[in-house]
């Protein structure tokens, strides 16, 4: 994998690779079942994953395909060990779907614990199945569309259009202001004491610098300056790539909230961050997120009590 040269945060999700043999998608028998295929289930954002006995997680590769006559599509997701690993996503839990054998976990609670090669794996494997669960009908016509190339294209039935999978970019930035203080904020949609570094996603037409001076100035009021782009990590909840920033607002101390978007916001310094974590006021992100990267490289550790 190449190596990114220049300013670089790293998290669990980003320094990932594995491969994808994209070359062999447009084998017409690369989806056939075979003693080479393996299967991983994805269903909503969680991926089947299997406990070894220290306690480490894996992804569960099943030697059977899983469909049972379902119809959901086949993705193949590249080879491994010379296996073609092919992934399918089920439908929602039903009597008839539920296997009490099969462990399938949120992926967002869990990718932190996995070894980077299963973490890319599952990454891609719920993102594609986010993809063909919410892209099913041509958006010109409204036929049903077909899977192509192993199921990394989606073609019309009718007029032969193709649709691919698609990634919204969204920037996410450490804002500090002149006394090096970082701007934290509880989205509307957070559950009580979490809080987080501001995010939005890039309009079209716009540049990622402008789109983190924008977001900014949106959702508290207040003019960055100086932005440094520090590193991308997938994040497949539905289907964002998250760009990372830190960002400087020197003349920041003056909030005004977007109240329908931010119902609260201040700015920390490191000293009034580590004493209300400790006390239990205030939550941050997980460890496999940008956002949590991004403040930890403020604090200059791990911010975890």
């Amino acid at each position: 994998m190449a190596k990114l040269r220049g300013p670089h945060l790293d998290t669990p999700l980003t320094l990932l690779g594995s491969d994808r043999d994209a070359l062999l998608r447009t084998d017409p028998e690369v989806l056939a079942p075979g003693e080479d295929a393996r299967y991983l289930v994805t269903r909503a954002g969680a991926v089947a994953l299997q406990e070894d006995e220290q306690g480490a997680l894996h992804v569960a590769l099943e030697t059977e395909d899983p469909r049972s006559g379902i119809l959901a599509p086949l993705v193949l997701m590249g080879r491994r060990e010379g296996r073609r690993i092919l992934a399918v996503e089920l439908p929602e839990p039903s009597a008839e779907l539920d296997d009490p054998g099969r462990d399938l976990r949120d992926l967002r609670h869990v990718a932190d614990r996995l070894a980077a090669e299963d973490a890319d794996l599952a990454l891609a494997a719920v993102a594609m199945g986010s993809w063909h669960r919410a892209t099913r009908h041509c958006p010109q016509c409204g036929e049903l569309l077909e899977p192509t190339t192993a199921g990394w294209v989606l073609r019309c039935r009718e007029d032969g259009i193709e649709q691919f999978p698609r990634t919204d970019p969204a920037v996410i930035m450490a804002v500090r202001d002149g006394e090096d203080r970082l701007l934290l904020a509880r989205n509307a949609h957070f559950r009580g004491r979490f809080h987080s570094v501001l995010a939005g996603f890039v309009e079209p037409g716009e540049s990622l610098e402008n789109a983190v001076a924008r977001e900014v100035a949106e959702e508290v009021g207040v003019r960055v300056e100086e932005v440094e782009y520090v590193g991308s990590q997938p994040w497949p909840f539905p289907r964002s790539l998250m760009l990372g920033y830190r960002a400087w607002a020197p003349h920041g101390d003056q909030l005004t909230l977007q109240e329908e978007e931010i119902v609260e916001a201040r700015w920390f310094s490191r000293e009034e961050l580590a004493a209300e974590l400790a006390a239990g006021q205030i939550e941050l992100p997980g460890p496999a997120s940008m956002g949590r990267a991004l403040i930890d490289d403020w604090f200059g550790r791990s911010a975890e009590v």
